[in-house]
């Protein structure tokens, strides 16, 4: 803490002593506030360049989890002491995000964002930063003006623009665009180094990315696995991944507003995952989590294997989401509808992922995903609103696996906004898992007949 104060009265002094810079004078941002809510993508205004500016921000979320598990696992021979965690009910850590950028030039500016606290880190780390290009007079004054009137070049390692659910979704301490407290149980979120290019232009929305596969950064020699006969061909790159985005957002009329898109992601050979990149984890802590128990020989009674309690929150952090778990390739659509008339809006996703099983020559398996939620906002300035989602995943765990899993979610909320800075959420969640086996391998899975469920309180602040 005495870190930052010497950081920001570092930073005051600068600013007085220069008086070329100035706070907040920023262009083409979304608002952190509730006016950010429903912007998607990148936005064009009208903002003046006034020389270098500084824009600092932060978000805060903070729940309240009265949540417990379940499953049919009963009176099990071989695992005699296996149970489901009991969970309390009691404040989860709070989550914490950090945001600085400067104007630097007219049209080109620059976003760090900082993780100050999240599940997964409990210390300070970034997650990522961009340069956002709107304008090319760096190179000459009007230099295409004309297409850079409709055009925004993003270079960086940064949030990639895969869908438009990403943009609805809980980013650690910044929960105000998701009306609820959960996100998608497939979450599409990574950060990988690379390039987006937008042109937006009377209503129709288009982009085209390429990052270069890599979450963490490094120039180190890809030694693949060893060869063997059910996977003869072994990965020996990591190839560039690709991403699009293609539709139609048009406000109608003063009461609605239509948005359509489509995008893709797709990797030939990666080191990353887009369904597990979010380094902040799951709001549902430690839903689906097993105590400690042994694995004993029902012959002899001699324990064979001792299984440790799986609660660790940052250890693992994605409890009560869904990895398809694809090996090293990967392909994934994404479908989102938006409609809002007066209060009342539907956003819909609909995802058709595939891959294979491990790294290189495999067969193809599908995990899709479908997602509707409705939210009716109401009140002076739409302050307040209620809604209810619900997800569905479908698809096969392996190759190998006879059937498909399933897993359900359904979440009733309520929000208000006790200022543009300050939401308040409650928020009912109840998931079921569906087809998973009793056992894998010799331990009992904790998801046979699963089922998690209760209430969820969450206060965020955003400025």
């Amino acid at each position: 803490m005495k870190n930052i104060y010497i950081l920001i009265a570092a930073l005051v002094s600068t600013f007085a002593a220069n008086a070329q810079i100035s706070f907040g004078h920023i262009q083409n941002q979304i608002p952190r506030s509730q006016k950010g809510i429903n912007q998607f993508d990148v936005k064009k205004d009208s903002v003046e360049f006034k020389g270098v500016s500084v824009d600092m921000g932060a978000a805060f979320a903070l729940q309240f989890q009265a949540v417990n598990s379940f499953n049919d696992q009963k009176n099990l021979a071989t695992a005699p002491g296996y149970r489901l965690n009991n969970l309390e009910n009691n404040f989860n850590l709070p989550n914490a995000n950090f945001t600085i950028g400067a104007q630097l030039f007219d049209g080109v500016r620059v976003n760090l964002d900082v993780y100050l606290a999240s599940r997964h880190h409990n210390e300070t780390w970034v997650k990522g930063g961009y340069l956002q290009i709107d304008k090319l007079d760096f190179i000459k004054k009007d230099f295409l003006a004309e297409f850079m009137q409709y055009t925004t070049i993003k270079i960086g390692q940064m949030e990639n623009n895969y869908g438009d659910a990403h943009f609805r979704r809980s980013d650690n301490g910044n929960a105000f665009a998701n009306p609820f407290v959960g996100n998608n149980i497939m979450d599409a979120f990574i950060t990988e180094m690379g390039a987006e290019v937008y042109y937006n232009r009377d209503g129709f929305v288009s982009m085209l990315g390429v990052t270069n596969s890599k979450l963490n950064q490094s120039v180190a020699e890809i030694v693949p696995s060893p060869t063997t006969p059910a996977a003869p061909d072994q990965n020996t790159t990591v190839s560039p991944s690709i991403l699009a985005k293609l539709g139609y957002d048009k406000q109608i009329n003063d009461d609605l507003r239509i948005r359509l898109t489509g995008s893709l992601y797709h990797t030939a050979n990666s080191s990353g995952n887009l369904y597990s990149s979010d380094r902040a984890g799951s709001r549902f802590y430690g839903v689906m989590t097993h105590d400690a128990y042994n694995v004993i020989d029902p012959v002899t009674g001699t324990t064979t294997t001792a299984v440790a309690n799986n609660f660790d929150a940052a250890a693992n952090k994605d409890t009560g989401r869904f990895n398809p778990g694809y090996g090293n390739w990967a392909t994934s659509y994404m479908i989102n509808p938006f409609v809002k008339y007066k209060g009342l809006e539907f956003f819909g996703t609909i995802e058709l992922t595939s891959g294979g099983d491990r790294k290189g020559t495999d067969d193809t398996r599908k995990v899709n995903q479908y997602v509707g939620d409705i939210v009716y906002r109401f009140g002076e300035g739409e302050r307040f609103y209620v809604g209810g989602k619900y997800n569905l995943v479908d698809g096969k765990l392996s190759n190998a696996s006879a059937q498909n899993i399933q897993i359900n979610r359904f979440e009733a909320a309520a929000g208000w906004f006790m200022t543009k800075n300050v939401l308040a959420k409650l928020e009912y969640v109840d998931q079921t898992y569906k087809n998973f086996s009793q056992f894998n391998g010799a331990t009992p899975n904790d998801f046979y007949g699963g089922n998690f469920k209760g209430l969820m309180f969450e206060a965020v602040i955003s400025f």
